[in-house]
């Protein structure tokens, strides 16, 4: 695959003082306008009081809320979610919602689904942490089975749904595309099994990402898929600068100058990768609460800029 054939998208202003009606009212308009193929949100539900999981995790905003008002002002670009994490759902309430998303922007949306790992988020949603995996099989099989038949009936461990008719149905078919987050071996073997395609996620080691297509790959071969047929999605933690720093050679991938930047763009999509967005949320300066909102937008569009595949 060339850099040509990689696809670009930008994660939306969701995290942080950047994260305001105005930034994503302007960064979704320009990122469409550039030829950025894709708008993304990400989800969080709390940060707790005593620990620290990062500065982009202490105000998030709602991730389909945030996408079914995106569907309102744009036409062209996919609607990604990059993830909602299943077991804080019902099946039968995020099939609703994830219909209707897909009903508002003519068919454009992506639905990203992960276990989740914060035993905080499980206790506040009355879940229980215990076999995340086996909830989440069953959960997609749940999916599944609400938005393609027509009569909808489900009996299985951990979700039931007697006989109703469920509708309207996704205006994809037979679904919106599901991708799943992860990156334990068990969860990239599901990815190959059970969905469209994969997100990496933000701390993803891009140096031996091909490691993890190859499980992808080779799990959905054994389940007698197509692997060229998987979307293998990077959520790209862009960290722009003018030089190329003291110590080049232990550069981690999308941090640098932007020739450097799109060098990487280069070697993912050389990998495998199908699909990268650019996502500053998860950049220190930028999805902290209490960054200069005004810098980190300025930030924002100067990335925007720099990489529009439009200009490209």
């Amino acid at each position: 695959m060339s850099n040509a054939e990689l696809k670009l998208g930008f994660g939306l202003p969701v995290s942080g003082s950047w994260a305001t009606r105005e930034n994503v009212i302007s960064i979704a308009g320009l990122a469409e306008d550039a030829g950025y193929e894709s708008l993304w949100t990400f989800q969080r539900l709390l940060h707790p009081a005593d620990a620290d999981w990062g500065s982009m995790y202490r105000s998030v905003t709602d991730p389909l809320i945030t996408l079914a008002y995106v569907a309102a002002i744009t036409e062209r670009a996919r609607l990604g979610v990059a993830i909602v994490n299943a077991p804080y759902f019902s099946p039968i309430l995020l099939a609703k919602q994830l219909t209707t998303l897909d009903e508002l922007s003519s068919g454009r949306l992506d639905a990203g689904l992960g276990l989740g790992w914060a035993v905080e988020e499980f206790q506040a949603s009355g879940v229980d942490f215990a076999r995340r995996g086996a909830r989440v099989e069953e959960f997609i099989r749940c999916l599944k089975v609400i938005w393609t038949e027509p009569e909808v009936s489900f009996h299985g461990e951990f979700y039931t749904i007697p006989a109703a008719i469920v509708d309207p149905k996704p205006v994809q078919k037979p679904h919106p595309p599901l991708l799943l987050g992860g990156d334990a071996e068990p969860a990239l073997r599901r990815v190959g099994r059970m969905a469209d395609g994969w997100i990496s996620r933000s701390r993803q080691d891009l140096t031996k990402i091909s490691r993890d297509i190859a499980i992808i790959k080779g799990a959905a071969e054994q389940a007698g898929r197509d692997p060229s047929r998987l979307r293998v999605v990077v959520r790209g933690v862009v960290e722009l600068s003018d030089t190329t720093g003291d110590d080049a050679s232990n550069r981690r991938p999308l941090h640098g100058t932007a020739r450097q930047i799109k060098d990487d763009l280069s070697r993912l999509a050389d990998q495998g990768v199908t699909e990268v967005f650019l996502d500053l949320n998860f950049v220190a300066s930028v999805g902290d609460p209490k960054a200069d909102p005004v810098a980190s937008m300025q930030y924002g569009v100067k990335v925007l800029e720099t990489f529009a595949p439009r200009a490209a």
